[in-house]
């Protein structure tokens, strides 16, 4: 059964540590913002962070030093361009460098769906006649040995920790997702450790087909966090915060004033919910 008795600092303290490697999935909402804000907080390093579609909250935690490698699918700040802390990262290694392992998303969901069976590699069509696999080496073309057809391998992901953010747990660690679901199962099921943070915690999960998304034997801790996906949306709970999305370009795009703004409103707050009142949003708070 998870633990439920952790504030979000607790929880990251206990199992997220330097030299780790952690996936912070949800795809387009429920991105946990609030977990990546409080490994930036904790000041943890040396990171191989690990997402499909990596988008400002890891651009935060690549220009705060977290990060030693990128494994991903198309990085940017979605709708907006491109990611400018990955970028400065990855040209000019400020404020160090950072090792990329760049695949197509297809690539990132036969990696985790291999991690999650416990697989040493994930098959796909993919990637046959791109030039990704001169620049990636792990990348392999491979021939079935059924077919003897041409088909590419990936190797399975396996973080030490994966960290979602949900609508609703139920008080035994049960955790219900509605809305798109991207790769959270399958990161879930593919890591060491599972840590949730939920917007309500509640006595029981009303009845619903495959409502239960990651069951609670899988979950070391799942902490309430309203309003953990801020800026993203969490669907049913609140919208996208889109100005956000459009600020933040500007912002990171000039080294100082990223580091004014990540110490003003994530290193100078307690907690997520200081966080989302330093900014004076309509965000739940």
């Amino acid at each position: 059964m998870a633990e439920l008795g952790f504030t979000l600092s607790d929880a990251i303290s206990r199992y997220v540590h330097d030299g780790a490697s952690i996936a912070l999935e949800g795809f387009t909402h429920l991105i946990p913002f609030a977990a990546g804000h409080e490994i930036i907080r904790q000041r943890i390093r040396d990171l191989h962070l690990i997402r499909m579609t990596p988008d400002i909250v890891y651009d935060q935690m690549i220009g705060m030093g977290c990060a030693r490698k990128l494994t991903f699918s198309w990085g940017g700040n979605p709708g907006v361009g491109s990611l400018h802390r990955l970028r400065d990262a990855v040209e000019h290694a400020w404020p160090r460098p950072v090792e990329i392992n760049e695949h197509s998303h297809a690539g990132m969901a036969a990696a985790f769906t291999a991690g999650a069976s416990r697989l040493p590699f994930g098959v796909l069509r993919g990637y046959l006649g791109t030039d990704l696999p001169a620049h990636n080496p792990n990348v392999r073309r491979i021939a079935c040995p059924f077919t003897g057809q041409s088909v590419t391998a990936v190797p399975a992901i396996n973080p030490d920790v994966t960290i979602l953010h949900a609508q609703r747990a139920d008080r035994a660690g049960n955790v219900s997702i509605t809305g798109i679901l991207g790769a959270a199962r399958e990161a879930a099921f593919a890591a060491k450790t599972v840590l949730v943070t939920v917007e309500e915690l509640v006595d029981a999960l009303p009845p619903a087909l495959n409502a239960i998304v990651i069951p609670h034997w899988i979950v070391a801790a799942v902490v309430p966090c309203l309003g953990g996906a801020y800026p993203s949306y969490a669907h049913g709970y609140y919208e996208r915060d889109n100005a956000f999305y459009q600020a933040w370009d500007s912002i990171s795009r000039d080294r100082e004033r990223f580091i004014h703004w990540m110490e003003e409103h994530v290193l100078g707050t307690a907690d997520h919910r200081q966080f989302l009142a330093s900014l004076q949003t309509s965000a739940p708070a």
